[in-house]
């Protein structure tokens, strides 16, 4: 596709050059199967030049001011609101997904820098009462230095930007790695801070061979912290390849998010919120619901009205008009999908709607509802990362919080109720990083996204997501007290 903001290299200091063995990679659109870009596959030699380049730019970047850093950064953000289109059929045509959620990606990428730029300003220290007469004690925040950035394929504007926001605020500077399924929306962000007015090796953004380029971000000395949205597993390994140069590390990972409807709830509240926890972006969201954990009183109605809403969706080309579900990102993601529904069928589910490789074919998978549901099914225990909700019945309050946190993962939970008791008493018993109570989005700028267990450590956005990129330095001075 022809856009400005599609690249066909990589951005080191501030240059766009091609990989040293002029090797490429093909991007494919997975609605259509068409090529839409081409990107340079860099490995070690480039990645550690990227790192090179970052920590030479680090040596002045830290240096500048707050108020220097936010205008850069208000200056990113009204270039993102200003492409917003442009931007959002790029992301589309690599990722799949509506031009209607591209759009609110991009102006959510938007959000991200504007916020960090407002907290660039308030990376406050503090002064300390000192035990001793003639010294004084104070603590500075200073940036960590050097960031290798790793983002997913399913929103892979908006996670980077959760990243650069707060480091680029900090006084970091950045490598970022992009996923191999969605590079064109990472390279647009090295045109974009190079017209905002960063300086030359403040961002740099590298694609290619995902463990060539890991592997260097991990044990180069030069970087300071890592930052990885993705799966458990490849999280575990970053941080076991991060352990011999103990760098820092902020790891968003895997979720089994589950979706409580309590007797009491506004089932039609819940439906919507069910809509936007499940099937946005085909399923293929790291806080999607996994679980629907449904109260036998309500159990059938919900089911019917949740069925009238999936009857609703409509499937296809994101960048068809009306369209409000796209493929999946590629046909292992089918093959999966369709793995979970035939295993959860053999052991005793029933498919209410779809089950099955959508009539369009490819990467479209139709969207599904597998009622009767229960814990020996591998979709309750594994991320289904596809339009598929899988219903359960449950009894008591009790019983729902003890399947709910039946699980390895702890990032995402919702629940539906109208008893201001139990919002308590389960928002404080479930054991995840984000809790929803009768809403099933619930993702901001201004709120910590994050989870516990499994789910990963470090939070990104509001006030606490700067703090991973800054390090808390005790100064003492001697020799102050009054003159005797």
């Amino acid at each position: 596709m022809t856009s400005r903001f599609n690249r066909d290299a990589l951005f080191i200091g501030g240059a766009w050059v091609k990989a040293d063995s002029g090797a490429v990679r093909a991007v494919f659109n997975p609605a259509t199967g068409e090529q839409v870009g081409a990107v340079p596959e860099g490995g070690t030699a480039e990645t550690r030049r990227a790192i090179e380049a970052a920590q030479k730019a680090f040596l002045s970047y830290r240096k500048t001011t707050a108020a220097e850093r936010a205008t850069m950064m208000r200056r990113l953000h009204d270039l993102l609101l200003e492409n917003r289109e442009e931007l959002a059929v790029l992301l589309t045509s690599e990722q799949g997904k509506p031009l209607a959620e591209a759009r609110a990606e991009i102006g959510a990428s938007a959000a991200y820098i504007l916020w960090f730029a407002e907290e660039a300003r308030r990376v406050y220290g503090d002064t300390i009462p000192s035990p001793w007469r003639d010294r004084r004690i104070a603590v500075q925040h200073q940036p960590v230095g050097v960031v290798g950035a790793i983002t997913p394929w399913n929103f892979p504007s908006s996670m980077l930007a959760r990243k650069l926001g707060p480091a680029l605020a900090a006084g970091c500077t950045v490598v970022a790695k992009p996923a191999p399924q969605t590079p064109l929306s990472g390279l647009a962000w090295g045109v974009l801070c190079q017209e905002a007015g960063f300086p030359d090796g403040v961002v740099n953004v590298i694609t290619g061979d995902a463990i060539a380029v890991g592997q260097e971000l991990t044990s180069n000395p030069l970087v300071r912290k890592i930052t990885f949205t993705g799966s458990t597993g490849v999280g575990r390994k970053l941080v076991a390849q991060c352990a011999p140069t103990l760098k820092r590390v902020s790891m968003e990972l895997g979720g089994n998010a589950p979706f409580i409807v309590f007797d009491d709830a506004d089932l039609d509240r819940a439906v919507q919120g069910a809509m936007e926890g499940k099937f946005r972006n085909s399923g293929q969201t790291c806080v999607c619901v996994n679980r629907f954990y449904v109260q036998d009183g309500v159990y059938d109605r919900f089911l019917e009205k949740l069925t009238a809403a999936v009857n609703g969706l409509v499937v296809g080309n994101g960048q068809t008009e009306g369209v409000t579900q796209g493929p999946l990102i590629d046909a292992g993601a089918i093959k999966k999908v369709g793995a979970m529904v035939d295993d959860a069928v053999s052991k005793g589910g029933r498919v209410v709607v779809g089950g099955k490789l959508h009539e369009l074919g490819r990467t479209f998978y139709a969207p599904t509802i597998i009622g009767d549901a229960n814990a020996k099914m591998d979709l309750a225990r594994e991320e289904i990362f596809g339009p598929v909700a899988a219903l359960f019945r449950f009894s008591t309050e009790a019983e729902a919080i003890a399947l709910a946190n039946d699980t390895d993962y702890g990032l995402a939970a919702y629940f539906y109720t109208a008893d201001l008791g139990r919002s308590v008493r389960v928002s404080e018993a479930l054991d995840y990083g984000i809790v929803g109570i009768n809403e099933g989005l619930v993702t901001t700028e201004v709120a910590p996204f994050g989870g516990v267990k499994q789910s990963g450590m470090g939070r990104e956005g509001s006030k606490y997501g700067i703090e991973d990129y800054l390090d808390s330095k005790y100064v003492c001075v001697g020799g102050v007290g009054a003159n005797q």
